[in-house]
């Protein structure tokens, strides 16, 4: 069913030219929205069927992790995806990882953009964000009960209006990149494309599989980096990510330290 429309193309054409299973099957679209993944997360607990997607052309409040705002004026892509995973809520946590290969991937191959991953849950390209990824489960008895991930892509946008030069990390978007506009449309449905097919592979065989992809996209891996969190600042070698997602970070000391949460950043020479 129709809702609205995305830059001039009918809900309901963007579905029949989808190839997807479940992922995008029903479509949800608003112009103004305070935040997609709460929006979703209503649904979820109505009962909506997995693959449903939320979109909007824009988000009053958006969030990032941690709480953070998350600029989302228009000319973005900002979708949430409800799922229904049947896994522990430990391997779901890790769904974050699939959607940032997912976007990692479409916008290397689609654009050509030089992409790459950054733990825990960015996509950067030249070394600016242009995505962010926010997983919330629901747990219900001490299982899982659904999974919403939150997509936030710096499309169609100048970033200079929103970020200064001071700004860390600094951010950019598709067109600030590329020099022009791209067709939203396309990048959602190929986007959709590529979450059901690794989201298949992650209920098949797992997460390992998806981290080890994750991680060929994972430029900061053997280098020297900060890592913050809510207590302190640690740096050292971004040595590895374990199979529970978390940062192995070296310290000078040639010790190994796990993070599970924390803000990474390059560090400066």
């Amino acid at each position: 069913m129709a809702f609205n429309v995305i830059r001039n193309m009918k809900l309901d054409v963007l579905q029949e030219r989808l190839q997807t299973k479940r992922f995008g099957r029903r479509i949800l679209f608003r112009r103004v929205v305070d935040s997609t993944n709460e929006w979703a997360k209503k649904l979820a607990e109505f009962g909506v069927e997995e693959g449903t997607v939320t979109i909007a052309e824009q988000q009053t409040a958006g969030r990032g992790r941690l709480g953070r705002e998350w600029i989302a004026p228009k000319g973005g892509l900002w979708f949430s995806i409800v799922l229904r995973p049947c896994k522990s809520v430990g391997e779901a946590t890790k769904l974050a990882f699939m959607a940032s290969l997912a976007v990692a991937e479409v916008l290397h191959q689609k654009y050509r953009l030089r992409t790459e991953t950054k733990w825990p849950n960015d996509v950067m390209v030249n070394g600016r964000k242009i995505c962010g990824i926010l997983a919330e489960t629901s747990i219900s008895n001490s299982k899982l009960s659904y999974v919403v991930l939150g997509i936030g892509i710096n499309a169609n946008i100048h970033m200079d209006k929103y970020f200064v030069a001071s700004d860390k990390p600094l951010a950019t978007s598709i067109q600030d990149e590329l020099g022009r506009e791209v067709r939203l449309p396309s990048l959602l449905r190929t986007l959709l494309e590529r979450l059901e097919k690794l989201y298949d592979l992650f209920i098949m065989k797992g997460s390992d599989s998806i981290l080890e992809k994750w991680k060929g996209y994972a430029t900061f891996l053997g280098r020297e980096v900060v890592v913050q969190d809510q207590n302190e600042r640690v740096s050292g070698i971004a040595h590895d990510i374990d199979d529970g997602g978390a940062l192995i970070l070296r310290l000078e000391d040639g010790t190994l330290r796990r993070f599970f949460a924390g803000d990474l950043s390059l560090r400066s020479k």
